[in-house]
């Protein structure tokens, strides 16, 4: 278990190490290389560590950017009241530590939209939108769990894209999009929440035909 774990850190640390290098060379076994070294390990152990290639680093990049996102938002004090505060928080201290590396991310984007990686796309993008709830409390075990995450996936995709060609000071235009978004979510919610309530004081069609009963 140890030794996983101590291999495990090696990866973040040559990935962490080869961001630089990715945005001029791609997320190629170059860069991965060049990580190593500045990580003070030998080349040649990029190959070992990543013995799937480049698309297992993007892997191990993203787990790692979850793990940071969820200690950074559980560090907080006081902690954000409410889902939709929680969201943001979760989602601005994301983008907000990589935003030194934006050009490495939209690389990385530019691989997974590839239909080979389409698993590993849709398996990084889910475990991100849970965590995100996880740090909300959310509890959900009824339909409503997979809505949530639905919902969040579609959020954080869109302002992802806006994140990525965001040139505004202090990645301004991208916080306010991600603002108008979560107000979208929420009215579309209280929206929802009242149809059911109404549909739920509406009688039954089938309780006045005897054709439905």
């Amino acid at each position: 278990m140890v030794e996983q774990e101590s291999r495990e850190r090696l990866r973040e640390l040559v990935v962490e190490a080869a961001l630089p290098h990715v945005a001029f060379d791609g997320w190629t076994m170059a860069a991965l290389r060049a990580g190593a070294g500045t990580a003070g390990l030998d080349e040649s152990e990029a190959a070992v560590l990543f013995p799937r290639g480049p698309m297992e680093a993007i892997e191990v990049h993203m787990a790692l950017a979850d793990r940071h996102m969820v200690e950074e938002v559980s560090a907080l004090d006081p902690p954000p009241a409410g889902a939709a505060a929680t969201i943001r928080a979760a989602l601005r201290a994301r983008l907000e530590r990589n935003a030194p590396h934006r050009e490495a991310i939209r690389r990385a984007a530019a691989r997974l939209v590839l239909p080979h990686n389409a698993p590993l796309a849709l398996r990084s993008l889910y475990r991100t939108v849970d965590a995100v709830w996880l740090l909300a409390d959310d509890r959900s075990t009824d339909f409503s769990y997979y809505t949530k995450r639905a919902t969040l996936a579609g959020l954080y995709t869109t302002v992802l894209q806006v994140w990525l060609n965001d040139r505004s000071e202090d990645l301004e235009a991208t916080w306010a999009f991600l603002d108008r978004r979560l107000e979208d979510v929420a009215r579309i919610g209280k929206a929802r929440a009242r149809l059911q309530r109404c549909g739920a004081r509406l009688p039954r069609f089938r309780a006045f035909s005897p054709r439905f009963r």
